[in-house]
């Protein structure tokens, strides 16, 4: 690696403590990240200096504000390769993200009979808003199966696509596998029947290099916080062209042109769909995630995290007990696995005795677990501060549990 590992560790003052007397090691990224000092900075030079509300006020405070919120916007276009800031839409979070385009493309674009496809890997939050969809609307939820190894079943999508089919709502990178779909070749084959599609980028914004013109996606969502940025802070990304046939989301302040007891004229995009007082500070914070990104650029990270990924699964493959869960081809860093006859809850609190926080679960994704025939599993997730030392680690923990089971 050409970047210090020591130095980017020094950013991260959580980083730096013990837990149950032991050093924290921290493997649970793919839930949130941590944030470097230019974030926390960032927000209480916030509320030290500029604290105003932004975009209407006449005074030194909110022209400040609004400056450095609208500043983030332009450092998320350029993040994601956008065409234009004003396709940028802040949310609170993926969630929301996903929901705002439910509520408003799916409400109005989705009629009876019409077929959404989904895959068996998704997130909660890209299957319970598209189920809602489907029974307001008496459209159908088709669900893409996936392989043993946790990969889509190409064949079976392109059984599923039919000119019926009006979105495909994709995860990019799933949570609880760490399989990396092949997003732009599902995003050719919707196109070719006329489904618009909408990319869960939770996972992958960390990881990937994300450029919207080259996939071709109409939607993407995705969360600040799991991009080394403050939680409460989503952003969807949508083509200008479908973002202006859309309705608002939620009606108020600042999505409005006029406002009459008659009739009320709506802004135009972003703010047709950022109703009230934003989340400003966190917003302004954003920007010092996305720099601290793009100072060590997205290949060497993701090198990194890669080559951790090889050490955590070449260590963790000769233990006996060791059941990996989810073996794709590619894959960001995440590792999910069971103990032979062990509750991934009780496995995740005897490694958190030794320091090292992990999740425990179904993830959010409950149907993929059934899908398995698991409740749920152990995920380690790895971060850019994270180390082979740590890697190491984490091994000789698992070694030990699953030695006191599989004796």
């Amino acid at each position: 690696m050409s970047f210090n590992i020591d130095q980017i560790r020094g950013l991260f003052p959580v980083l730096h403590q013990e837990v149950h007397g032991k050093p924290l090691i921290y493997f649970d990224n793919a839930a949130t990240t941590q944030k470097p000092k230019a974030v926390l900075k960032a927000l209480q030079e916030y509320y030290e200096k500029d604290n105003s509300n932004i975009h209407r006020g006449a005074h030194a405070l909110a022209d400040r504000a609004t400056r450095h919120y609208e500043e983030t916007r332009e450092a998320v276009r350029d993040f994601i390769g956008a065409r234009e800031a004003a396709e940028i839409i802040f949310t609170k979070g993926t969630t929301e993200s996903i929901n705002l385009v439910a509520k408003t493309f799916g409400r109005n674009f989705i009629g009876k009979g019409d077929e959404i496809l989904i895959s068996t890997m998704e997130h909660h939050s890209n299957i319970v808003p598209w189920q809602m969809v489907c029974e307001e609307k008496g459209a159908i939820l088709k669900v893409i199966p996936i392989t043993e190894s946790g990969e889509i079943i190409w064949e079976e999508f392109e059984k599923l696509l039919s000119s019926k089919t009006r979105l495909v709502s994709i995860v990019h990178a799933s949570n609880a596998l760490g399989t990396i779909n092949p997003v732009k070749k599902i995003i050719d084959a919707a196109h070719a029947v006329g489904a618009k599609v909408l990319l869960d980028g939770a996972q992958s914004t960390s990881h990937l290099d994300i450029d919207v013109l080259d996939l071709n996606c109409d939607f993407l969502a995705f969360s600040a916080h799991k991009l080394y940025g403050p939680t409460g802070l989503g952003v969807l990304y949508g083509k200008r062209e479908v973002l202006e046939e859309m309705p608002p989301f939620l009606g108020g302040g600042e999505m409005i042109k006029e406002v009459t007891f008659e009739k009320t004229t709506y802004n135009e995009i972003p703010f047709k769909f950022e109703a009230g007082t934003p989340n400003i500070a966190d917003v302004i914070a954003f920007k010092a995630a996305l720099d601290f990104v793009q100072s060590l650029t997205k290949p060497k990270i993701r090198a990194h995290e890669d080559a951790l990924l090889d050490h955590a699964n070449e260590l963790m493959s000769g233990i006996k007990g060791f059941i990996p869960v989810g073996t794709a081809s590619e894959k960001v860093s995440v590792l999910s696995f069971n103990i032979n006859g062990m509750h991934p809850f009780d496995v995740g609190q005897m490694l958190d005795a030794k320091g090292i926080a992990v999740r425990t679960g179904h993830h959010c994704t409950q149907p993929l677990m059934k899908r398995f025939g698991i409740e749920g599993t152990v995920r380690a997730s790895f971060a850019v501060y994270n180390t082979k030392s740590e890697i190491e680690k984490l091994a000789e923990g698992v070694a030990q549990i699953a030695r006191l089971k599989n004796k």
